[in-house]
């Protein structure tokens, strides 16, 4: 390919990752704010979380994406451009899936946890904040990396609307030289070293957050050892939680 080919490529390449960590942010906030609701007290507020959810989940992000660039700017008056387009319905779409794991990795954790905030008067806040989301959130890490290779593969959707990312630009340099196979092996290896560089920063991410409640693997304790600390309480240490 020639030099300005290659710059139409590397052009792509920027724009996926702004959309990507755009998107990225949005579902995260969304995942938590609405994986926490699905777990409030009130009724009211798990429902509304839990009709967000299903509505979300049971999209497609293509139609979503259509919906947001094509169907809002006539039925409010106002145009958001491609790159906020493309965010604001990822970042919804994938947040709803993203909400789930939020919702399960809270209710894993050992309802003794949760009682011995009771015991400690601490307020729901607290007993989020400082026992359960401390607990949850190094479980969410392996799905949420799995959720953010998705959403990296799902950016593409974005080419529909003319929005110059990596696959819409690996089209140009396509239709431009008249070659498929070159053109989209690269697109494929691109794809694939990001997402491998998101991997090893989630598992790093993982390892870290594990490392701080404790969790660290065991070394050099027998089965038997671990069975006796499991059932007495000394003996070999398991990496307990925050309250354990």
């Amino acid at each position: 390919m020639t030099p300005g080919l290659w710059e139409l490529v590397l052009k792509g390449i920027w724009t996926t990752i702004q959309l990507l960590v755009l998107s990225a942010l949005l579902a995260a906030a969304v995942s938590f704010v609405v994986g926490i609701a699905r777990t409030h007290r009130l009724w009211t507020v798990r429902f509304l979380a839990g009709f967000y959810t299903e509505v979300f989940r049971g999209t497609s992000a293509l139609v979503m994406i259509f919906w947001v660039f094509f169907v809002l700017p006539p039925a409010f008056g106002w145009q958001l451009v491609p790159l906020w387009a493309g965010t604001l319905a990822l970042g919804l779409t994938y947040g709803a899936y993203g909400s789930e794991i939020v919702r399960g990795a809270l209710s894993a954790v050992d309802p003794a946890q949760k009682e011995g905030g009771v015991a400690l008067s601490f307020t729901p806040w607290q007993r989020m904040r400082l026992i359960l989301l401390p607990q949850a959130v190094p479980e969410m890490i392996p799905p949420f990396s799995n959720l953010l290779i998705e959403l990296l593969k799902g950016t593409a959707l974005v080419s529909i609307m003319g929005m110059g990312d990596l696959a819409f630009s690996g089209n140009l340099v396509r239709l431009a030289l008249q070659e498929s196979a070159e053109i989209y092996t690269y697109i494929l290896l691109i794809y694939f070293v990001i997402a491998f560089l998101l991997t090893r920063l989630m598992r790093g991410l993982e390892q870290k957050l594990k490392a701080g409640v404790g969790k660290t693997p065991t070394r050099g304790v027998s089965a038997h050892e671990l069975k006796r600390a499991e059932t007495t309480g000394v003996g070999a240490s398991s990496g307990g939680g925050v309250l354990g």
